[in-house]
């Protein structure tokens, strides 16, 4: 049993979250945290380091104590002192910090002053009105909590992408090491890449599938068999992702592929087609009668009703059947197609990676720019730029632009957007930038007309170049804040602005809706990675997906461009 980097990295946080809980050492819970985010941005697997004798100590706030606690996760798949903490704080006390905005802080006051150590007892508290008298628990605060236990109630929160590919790719690939085993390939709402997923469909071809369900079910990091067949298999996993396998023969490869990769939506619109054709549809191929004459692409399933092949990303029954008709699907964006990053972090801020280290990890994965986009003053928490430190960082990146060949260094700042609509650094500062990013990073809960107003005033700025992750949201833990989207996105057209695909796991910021009706006002959008390391920089494929969801072509990104063009679109009118 060997443990992931996601697995550590949930470990040292779920350690650090309970000694905050308890009141332990700030310094010593912060060590926790950085160690979880170093696992969890590297890219290799800490497992494969230590197999290979490697020394963890060499990573970045990794010492010998920190080190031998990884080596007891990888070896053991526990970690002794988390058991221990577990065991000292009560079970149902710890699931409070599942809910959004209940951070081990806010635990601490609620049980320390009302002895809330339950979901029961805090919503009892939040009817009853107990919390208004508590620090930090304004009215708002009080009715987004309540709505969050709600929702707590409905049900369990779905999987990230990241979270689901992590262990998804990792299954897949065990399978794949298995020479009988024809081809693996997950499908569902994975495939469609939406940004969480319920569970994982794998589909596997193989003429033997009670041998495939053996391997399947002989997975390591299995923590139950829900059901064991000859062709089809259910586990739950360590991580408490439910997983379901597939197995089929090749020819009716594509069809199951279509049929299991959803979504149900445009399965059925396609099922109906095939009816009209005189045709039946189903997981195993298209039958004519009893003759099955399609089935082994998906290719096939759709020239049999008379379409062309539709992207995964497209099949969510919103018009792509009928653009398919008329030969108006989109040719969509590709990871190939970006030309350079708009939005990048490094230690000057809340990073982790100096300009330079920033700058080789683009150049290496072929970008032509890469933008350094620091946070401004105003951003205290992120250690943000004044217009002083901003202005060495600026004679900083021209020295390295002369230094390091191959590709552009860009100026640019996250600039914030102040409660009244200005930015926070003077134009003086910012006209010696390349473009300026601008977001809202505080105030959340302002009226969504006022929330609206303080962004299309911002833009009225000159400076005023990207709207970064437009609505604020971080997925499983707080909804977007209040704004008449559509209006901004208006406001930004007729002011030669832009908005962005934060394309960081939490946020994939515009969603695809949002994203598509971008596109459809006719405003290009940033597919930028936000990365605050060089590991980061891979997020922009998250990005990438989102974009493809909502319909977009190279020609819709502002980054697909050479650097020459794209300065004159930033260029305001």
């Amino acid at each position: 049993m060997t443990a992931r980097n996601a697995e550590i990295a949930e470990a040292f946080n779920r350690l650090a979250e309970l000694l905050e809980i308890e009141g332990a050492n700030p310094f010593r819970v912060r060590a926790y945290r950085n160690a979880a985010r170093t696992v969890a941005e590297l890219p290799r697997s800490v497992a494969d380091m230590l197999a290979a004798g490697e020394d963890l100590t060499a990573l970045p706030g990794i010492g010998d104590d920190l080190a031998a606690k990884i080596r007891e996760i990888v070896n053991s798949g526990h970690l002794s002192l988390l058991d221990e903490e577990q065991r000292k704080l009560p079970k149902s006390l710890v699931e409070l910090s599942a809910l959004p905005g209940m951070g081990p802080k806010r635990i601490k006051l609620v049980h320390d002053q009302l002895g809330v150590g339950s979901l029961a007892q805090l919503r009892r508290a939040v009817d009853s009105g107990k919390l208004a008298g508590l620090p930090g628990f304004g009215p708002k605060s009080v009715e987004k909590l309540g709505e969050a236990l709600r929702q707590h109630v409905a049900g369990p929160r779905r999987i990230k992408l990241v979270d689901a590919a992590d262990a998804g790719e990792a299954l897949a690939a065990y399978l794949r090491q298995d020479r009988s085993i024809g081809r693996v390939e997950i499908a569902g709402s994975y495939r469609r890449r939406k940004d969480t997923i319920g569970d994982l469909d794998i589909l596997a071809t193989s003429p033997e599938g009670g041998k495939v369900v053996q391997r399947f079910v002989a997975y390591p990091e299995i923590a139950k068999v829900v059901s064991k067949g000859t062709t089809r298999s259910t586990v739950i996993l360590r991580s408490g992702i439910q997983v379901d396998l597939r197995v089929v023969e090749e020819a009716s490869y594509g069809a199951a592929l279509h049929y299991f990769t959803g979504s149900k939506p445009h399965n059925i619109a396609i099922r109906e087609r095939g009816v009209a054709h005189g045709l039946k549809i189903n997981e195993y191929g298209v039958f004519k009668g009893e003759r099955r004459i399609a089935g082994r692409t998906e290719a096939e399933v759709y020239r049999a009703v008379g379409l062309p092949y539709i992207e995964p990303e497209l099949r969510e029954g919103r018009g792509e059947i009928e653009a398919a008709e008329t030969k108006r699907l989109p040719h969509l964006v590709a990871l190939a197609d970006i030309r350079g990053d708009l939005h990048a972090h490094t230690n000057a801020s809340d990073g982790r990676n100096t300009i330079a280290e920033m700058a080789k990890a683009a150049k290496a994965k072929g970008y032509a720019y890469l933008a350094i986009s620091d946070h401004s003053q105003h951003t205290t928490i992120a250690h943000g730029l004044n217009p002083r430190r901003l202005s060495r960082q600026l004679a900083e990146i021209d020295r390295l632009n002369d230094e390091i060949e191959g590709i552009r260094i860009l100026k640019s700042a996250e600039v914030d957007i102040l409660g009244d609509g200005q930015l926070d650094l003077p134009d003086a500062i910012l006209d010696r930038l390349d473009f300026v990013v601008c977001a809202v990073h505080s105030q959340f809960g302002l009226a969504p007309a006022k929330q609206t107003e303080r962004i299309i005033r911002a833009m009225d700025n000159r400076h005023f170049g990207i709207l970064a992750h437009p609505t604020g949201r971080l997925i499983n833990e707080r909804p977007g804040y209040g704004i008449d989207l559509e209006r901004i996105i208006r406001a930004a057209k007729e002011r030669g602005c832009f908005l962005e695909i934060n394309a960081q796991p939490e946020r994939l910021d515009l969603d695809d809706v949002q994203g598509r009706l971008a596109k459809d006002i006719g405003v290009k959008l940033a597919i930028s990675s936000d990365a605050h390391s060089t590991a980061q920089l891979d997020f922009l494929r998250y990005g990438v997906d989102q974009a493809r969801r909502a319909w977009l072509a190279p020609e819709d990104v502002l980054n697909t461009r050479p650097w020459d063009e794209l300065r004159k679109l930033l260029m305001r009118r």
